[in-house]
């Protein structure tokens, strides 16, 4: 795939289209170091030390909106071959539709319905790699639900429905001050589960800073989406974050986002609304949601702003 995307990168100058306007340009911010405050939490610690772990959940989710989980139970190998095989499956360049800003090579793939056809192994991995992350996310909502004293299975069904994975590769840019790989956002989903390499290059916006995020071997960036925050009633935050790139390596990452159906009514759970904490936001449905952040460009204040009571 290098090859597909990377010719008209082999110059001195970074193309028109892939400068971005001077007040969102990173600067000397993409080098800024990893921070070592983003909570790693080992979830093989959760058949013995369960309420330890979900309050490292809560308390992460709570302040940073992004924790790193290790021991999850997704093989290792499973890992490798899905990354190896998103390497080797045809991609296209295209315009990001949600950011309205061009992203290096982004492929999509809709939970049991686009399947490139080769590499002939692809459809195998990638659909097993599917079924762990997704078993894996609702083990992580569980423990969420929990820890924000929920009925057990609450995000369970509608809330959760769908999987859309996306696999992005970013290849070494010739100015990484000018450019990004995605631009300062928030997902909109409930919950996303990214799988990196181990090139540096994912940042979190927290109190009006950037943060950089460590490529851990076999680990899994969570990040709490908009539908999660509003669920919580403001519990949780959804974060800010982007990508920024290199000039000297390629980065690849896939992201897998756990979302409503499109006519799920979201709203704040019942039990997290009482007189000292009212309802945050209005109920919708997602579909509604969603046509509402494309138009807002990912921002999370503007996003949000119109289902605020």
């Amino acid at each position: 795939m290098e090859k597909l995307v990377s010719s008209w990168f082999s110059g001195q100058n970074l193309p028109e289209d892939y400068i971005f306007p001077v007040e969102q340009r990173p600067g000397e911010e993409f080098t800024i170091p990893v921070c070592e405050a983003i909570p790693i939490i080992d979830l093989g610690k959760a058949s013995h030390d369960r309420l330890d772990i979900i309050q490292q959940i809560i308390n992460a989710s709570q302040k940073f909106g992004f924790f790193q989980v290790i021991n999850h139970g997704v093989s290792g190998v499973l890992v490798d071959e899905t990354m190896n095989s998103t390497l080797a499956a045809p991609t296209m360049t295209q315009k990001n539709l949600i950011f309205g800003e061009i992203t290096y090579d982004t492929l999509v793939i809709l939970w049991k319905i686009l399947w490139p056809e080769n590499p002939t192994t692809y459809r195998d991995i990638v659909g097993r790699y599917s079924v762990e992350v997704r078993n894996l996310s609702l083990r992580i909502l569980d423990l969420i639900s929990e820890g924000l004293g929920l009925e057990p299975g609450y995000f369970e069904g509608e809330l959760s429905n769908e999987l859309l994975m996306s696999t992005n590769y970013y290849p070494p840019c010739p100015d990484p001050s000018l450019s990004l790989g995605l631009p300062k956002h928030s997902d909109p989903n409930l919950i996303t589960l990214l799988l990196q390499d181990d090139i540096y290059g994912l940042q979190v916006y927290i109190d009006n800073q950037w943060l950089g995020v460590e490529p851990l071997p076999n680990a899994f960036v969570v990040n709490i989406g908009h539908q999660l925050q509003i669920v919580s009633n403001e519990k949780f935050r959804s974060a800010e974050h982007r990508a920024v790139t290199n000039s000297r390596e390629a980065r690849t990452t896939i992201a897998s986002f756990i979302s409503p159906c499109n006519s799920c009514i979201i709203e704040a759970a019942k039990a997290l609304i009482n007189e000292g904490s009212p309802a945050r936001y209005r109920p919708f449905q997602y579909q509604e949601f969603l046509r509402s952040y494309v138009k807002k460009a990912g921002h999370a204040e503007t996003a949000l702003q119109a289902y605020q009571i």
